[in-house]
């Protein structure tokens, strides 16, 4: 393996004073900024709003279509591509804006807003003529029945209406919800040449058509707020039973304790820069949690090794020995991720900045709690338990006994305890 230290001597616990009051003083900035801002800043995911499909004539620009979104004061929607198997190429996407209500007039009202910024993105002059991507089967058979393209004096009506059905059943179905050209209105059976022109004068054609209008309640939001606590929780609990059962209970307490730093860090930085948690983030945040369990494990694995070849060094020597020994491994391991989430971020576009921010932010913090939080604390812990030894009686000199060689804590083999 590529080493970039050659036997590297850094006395790594004798400057864990300094690593705590730096934690100390992160976890102190980003949580008073959490306190005194009004709480974690919670994506829309998590807040509802009104999701609203819209499909669209050709692919949309999503880019274009955030800045058209941001120019009409909905900067903070979330859009979203719909694809499957039958259909890769629907061109629909989901606008999700923030919740205004859980009344029909907010869901008009979260429409309106989206129907507006795409009319202002696309140039559509919503004043001059209905749109007949989004016109209803009752108003074109009123419109029909007024200019009677067909000629007809009688049953008009009940003509029209049918007519109007096929029309929009077109449009819907073999369409897919936008008609690009009038003419293609030609093939509907029944209609004719009257007929098309009658529609071409009295309606335009808008690039997209929404399909769908429906609200998400804040409460469907709260449940996934909790939802997405109790997995992370659940991920811990999962990690220190692992952790407990293949070294001890204290290097398991230790490494979660280090998690809940690195997750705790992250969200005062989330806070402190202004970004949203949302879904991705949870998975980001689920991301960094496995990763810097992984760093731990591999620093607490080389700790149990050197713990059986330098039983007679002190503790804090053995464990200083064992951060040096992977240190080439860390670099390189999380250099080379941290170069690629930190390319995420500046170059993968507003949808992924949160996601990418998290990353990055959690890969250094997850690195550095390995060496600066978890070791220590397990240095710590056998520094207090040995004191508390030397001058106990009973269990605690047999604790003593089993836990040390030549006056120094040792790391349990695997399986034993």
């Amino acid at each position: 393996m590529i080493e970039f230290f050659k036997e590297p001597n850094i006395d790594w616990m004798g400057k864990a004073k300094y690593f705590f009051t730096l934690s100390g003083l992160l976890l102190l900035i980003g949580w008073s900024a959490i306190f005194l801002k009004g709480g974690i800043k919670y994506g829309i995911d998590f807040k509802g709003g009104t999701n609203v499909d819209v499909r669209f004539a050709k692919a949309p620009n999503i880019d274009e279509l955030r800045k058209g979104l941001q120019a009409q004061g909905l900067g903070n929607s979330e859009i979203q591509s719909i694809s499957d198997i039958a259909n890769p190429n629907s061109n629909e996407v989901l606008i999700f804006v923030e919740q205004a209500g859980n009344t029909d007039q907010a869901l008009d009202e979260g429409k309106s807003k989206v129907l507006n910024a795409l009319n202002a993105a696309y140039s559509v002059n919503a004043s001059s003529k209905p749109d007949f991507n989004s016109i209803t089967s009752s108003s074109l058979a009123n419109f029909l029945s007024q200019k009677d393209p067909l000629g007809l004096s009688v049953g008009a009506g009940d003509r029209y209406t049918q007519l109007a059905k096929s029309l929009l059943g077109y449009r819907d179905k073999e369409s897919g919800g936008v008609v690009t050209s009038f003419d293609d209105l030609g093939r509907v059976p029944g209609v004719t040449p009257a007929v098309v022109s009658a529609v071409k004068d009295g309606f335009s054609l808008a690039p997209f058509a929404i399909r769908n209008v429906e609200i998400v309640g804040a409460k469907v939001g709260g449940e996934l707020r909790n939802q997405a606590i109790r997995v992370t929780l659940y991920a811990l609990a999962g990690m220190l039973v692992y952790i407990a059962f293949r070294f001890q209970w204290v290097y398991g307490a230790a490494a979660v304790i280090a998690v809940f730093h690195d997750v705790l860090i992250t969200l005062g930085l989330f806070k402190i820069f202004g970004f949203e948690i949302s879904l991705t983030v949870i998975a980001a945040l689920l991301t960094l949690v496995g990763y810097s369990m992984n760093d731990t494990i591999v620093i607490f694995d080389r700790i149990r090794e050197n713990s059986r070849l330098l039983r007679k060094e002190p503790f804090a020597d053995v464990v200083n020995k064992s951060i040096n020994q992977t240190l080439s491994r860390t670099i390189l391991t999380s250099g080379l991720t941290f170069l690629t989430v930190l390319v995420l971020f500046l170059m993968g576009g507003q949808v992924l900045r949160a996601f990418a921010f998290a990353l990055v932010v959690g890969i250094v913090v997850g690195t550095y709690s390995s060496f600066g939080i978890a070791a220590p604390l397990v240095v710590a812990w056998n520094k207090w338990r040995g004191q508390g030894a030397a001058v106990g009686t009973g269990t605690a000199a047999g604790n003593k006994t089993r836990g040390t060689e030549g006056g120094q804590p040792r790391l349990a083999p695997a399986g034993r305890r």
